[in-house]
């Protein structure tokens, strides 16, 4: 895309090499990566506010003016790319927002559906490697990206024909349709859905205990957004979320130079192991859902023994949640521990530790919004921790400078940091908002402390 200033090298060199070009990719990626996150928070906004057929619509917008914009620009207008990247990575975001209500439908499989599409979503840059196959086989980058932009159509189809243009509520009414199935007008499906959030709250599925613990005499008034966020379960499980995908970004930036460390110089064996890397990106899909499964399990099982014991749903719901996000730490501690060993063909083990991990973290994230706040403003929720977590991922470029500096670009210091900064932070996160909603019966709080 950008023409290369130093044209001699494309003359000496049969691989062609433009460090001034790889800088500009590199910030593109990092726009787009920024942007994916902090977009996160207006567009949850948008979906909690206009919900689902305006936000699809913008989305849908969005993602094809990403994609007509890329087909149609050449080396002379490659800077559109900074404009073109963002608006694709927000109209992504927007599309899965809109599509983790979907998860609503299937009752106790709820977090099962939601982390499925949170592994859909962390895979999918497989439709990449995809136009990159075609146009080395002679397809040109224009003809997919116009293919991508043809294909929006399915978009607005499923928008208007399969999608509610509210919310999809939980727990889900009975007789209740939406998209082609319903008869019912826009005004009819919007008081379906405000019923739906009274009984959501006569449930208390999304209440905190100190709340449930009023009696039914007592009724409490409904909570502010803001209470919410300034609550200390969601402080603790941004410091969780931020601080494991800080890692996670400095392990992809500083991967080139860990494998070029230790495959001492050797480009095709760094090769070999890049392309390792990006092949494992692909499996997340296939990750994500048995986070979700191990949710829906536990509480299943949670719920039964709580007719006999007498605890709220709430503590359900969170007792359900605390071994999901202790596996999902001890798998990013497994991952730090593999990568900080300077052996290269462990570097196997440690990219699927990482994938797995990453996986997990995602989908567990937006399952345990659902699980721990109301669905009124789980748009926001999900929007607002992404969004401050991309803040503090904004870390990584003096760590950067740190690595290529006075650590003479070797990042295995950095790495060992890591590995003790994510279990100190992610052990006393989920100590606070654990302990709660009471330890799981029959773990020791001690084992659940070592573990956490």
């Amino acid at each position: 895309f950008f023409l290369c200033p130093c044209e001699c090298k494309f003359k000496l060199s049969r691989s062609p090499d433009c460090k001034a070009q790889d800088e500009r990719f590199s910030l593109i990626f990092t726009l787009g990566s920024f942007m994916n996150n902090f977009m996160t928070f207006p567009a949850g906004y948008i979906f909690d506010r206009f919900k689902t057929t305006v936000a699809r619509l913008i989305a849908i917008s969005l993602y094809t003016s990403a994609t007509l914009t890329i087909a149609f620009i050449s080396a002379d207008s490659a800077f559109l790319l900074f404009l073109a990247m963002p608006m694709l990575t927000v109209g992504g975001i927007l599309f899965l927002i809109t599509n983790l209500q979907v998860g609503n439908l299937f009752g106790k499989h709820r977090s099962t559906i939601i982390t499925l599409y949170n592994g859909a979503f962390d895979s999918s840059s497989a439709v990449f490697l995809i136009i990159k196959l075609l146009y080395e086989q002679g397809i040109s980058l224009k003809a997919s990206f116009i293919f991508l932009s043809v294909f929006s159509a399915w978009h607005v189809g499923r928008t208007f024909l399969l999608m509610p243009r509210g919310h999809i509520p939980y727990p889900v009414p009975s007789n209740y349709s939406y998209g082609l199935c319903s008869g019912n007008d826009a005004r009819e499906e919007e008081k379906k859905t405000a019923e739906s959030e009274k009984l959501e709250l006569q449930s208390k599925e999304s209440l905190p205990a100190k709340e449930e613990a009023l009696g039914p005499g007592k009724q409490q008034e409904p909570r502010s957004f803001w209470s919410y966020v300034l609550s200390q379960r969601f402080a603790w499980h941004l410091v969780w979320l931020s601080v494991i995908q800080l890692w996670h970004y400095l392990f992809i930036g500083t991967l080139n130079s860990l494998l070029t460390s230790l495959a001492k110089g050797d480009r095709a064996l760094v090769s070999a192991y890049t392309n390792a890397f990006a092949i494992t990106q692909f499996f997340g899909v296939l990750c994500a859902p048995w986070n979700g499964l191990l949710m829906d399990r536990l509480k299943q099982k949670y719920q039964k023994e709580a007719k006999s014991t007498g605890s709220s749903a709430m503590t359900v719901a969170l007792r359900s949640a605390v071994p999901s996000l202790a596996l999902t730490s001890l798998l990013c501690l497994g991952f730090a521990l593999c990568a900080s060993v300077p052996i290269l063909p462990l570097q196997y083990v440690t990219f699927i530790l990482q994938v797995i991990s990453r996986s997990f973290l995602y989908g567990g994230n937006a399952a345990f919004l659902t699980l721990a706040f109301p669905a009124e403003h789980f748009g926001k929720l999900f929007g607002l921790v992404m969004a401050l977590s991309a803040i503090v991922s904004l870390l990584q470029f003096p760590i950067f400078t740190f690595i290529k500096g006075p650590l003479q670009n070797d990042p295995l210091y950095v790495s060992t940091v890591g590995r003790g900064v994510a279990l100190a932070l992610g052990q006393q996160g989920h100590l606070d908002w654990g302990a709660s909603a009471g330890p799981p019966q029959g773990v020791p709080h001690i084992w659940l402390r070592w573990f956490l």
